[in-house]
């Protein structure tokens, strides 16, 4: 009888211990469901903050070459972050760090670093100016697909550009008068191909200046001997882009996303933003973006030269 005894208080006790671990399984879960709705309802609480504060509502004005990359990231951050506003606006480099000193926009676009006079008039201004690189580029010198000129030395460049060459069979062309295409003054690119191609010489005064780079894009296509620069970006199949030498036609390399990322294409140069510590806060979100990988991804995707 002892014997059964025993036995029932075993299993008596086995089952308690049993009964005992149910019942703490049932409290952690409880408190496992209330801990996750109350997370839950944290996040639920937290996210419109968190968007609120990604929120980017700014002006971006200058470069043309910059214009298409700027407005790629001004919709793709629009989409991601409901309730930004981005307003982008080309005009040339120069129009876009007048803005910028004049406080007409918050972030100047440039294919160019900004000049000591430019920086000397914000300062003035009690302004501090901050620069980040978002991108680079190459530039592409074009011509009409019917001319059969296929590669130009840095030497020849500059003779065409500044009026010295004035005939294509000069470079081994057809007899054909050379119609020079080149981007207005306030632009970044102009003043970039005239420092890094031309040796800072001047343009020939036959030069026709394009208030937009569009507008050399056409007008090379529609004139058998003419010739222009564009950033890589912006070459189409209505034009040719010639494969150039910087050490005196040793060697030719052809403009390319890959050329350029390698060194390998000698005109390549970074494109800039530009804004002052003031807006700092209210622009970072965005800048954030444009150097993360996924703003990165953009770059390449559009034609441009990632930061690394």
């Amino acid at each position: 009888m002892k014997r059964t005894h025993d036995i029932l208080l075993i299993k008596g006790n086995n089952y308690l211990a049993s009964y005992i671990e149910y019942l703490n399984f049932k409290i952690k879960k409880n408190e496992m469901k209330k801990s996750l709705v109350t997370l839950g309802l944290v996040i639920t609480l937290m996210t419109p903050a968190l968007l609120n504060a990604q929120k980017v509502v700014c002006k971006i004005k200058g470069s043309d070459t910059c214009l298409p990359l700027s407005q790629k990231f001004a919709e793709d951050y629009g989409k991601k972050y409901a309730g930004s506003g981005i307003s982008v606006v080309g005009g040339g480099s120069g129009v876009g760090f007048a803005a910028l000193i004049s406080g007409t926009t918050d972030i100047a676009q440039a294919s160019r670093k900004m000049k000591i006079d430019e920086k000397l008039k914000l300062q003035d201004a009690g302004k501090a100016v901050k620069e980040v690189i978002i991108a680079y580029d190459a530039l592409a010198v074009i011509v009409n697909p019917s001319n059969p000129v296929s590669q130009l030395t840095r030497e020849q460049l500059e003779g065409i550009f500044t009026g010295k060459i004035t005939n294509w069979k000069q470079v081994g062309g057809q007899n054909l008068k050379i119609i020079v295409y080149s981007r207005e003054t306030s632009s970044g690119t102009y003043e970039f191909f005239k420092e890094h191609v031309m040796n800072k010489r001047n343009f020939a005064s036959s030069a026709l200046l394009m208030a937009a780079t569009g507008a050399v894009i056409q007008s090379v296509s529609q004139t058998k001997g003419a010739i222009g620069y564009v950033g890589l970006a912006y070459l189409e199949k209505e034009v040719k882009a010639l494969k150039v030498s910087y050490d005196k036609g040793k060697t030719f390399a052809s403009p390319s996303v890959e050329t350029a990322k390698n060194k390998i294409y000698p005109i390549t140069r970074p494109l800039y933003y530009y804004y002052v510590s003031g807006v700092e806060a209210r622009v970072s979100p965005l800048i954030k973006y444009i150097l993360s990988p996924e703003g990165q991804k953009v770059v390449l995707k559009e034609g441009y030269v990632p930061r690394s």
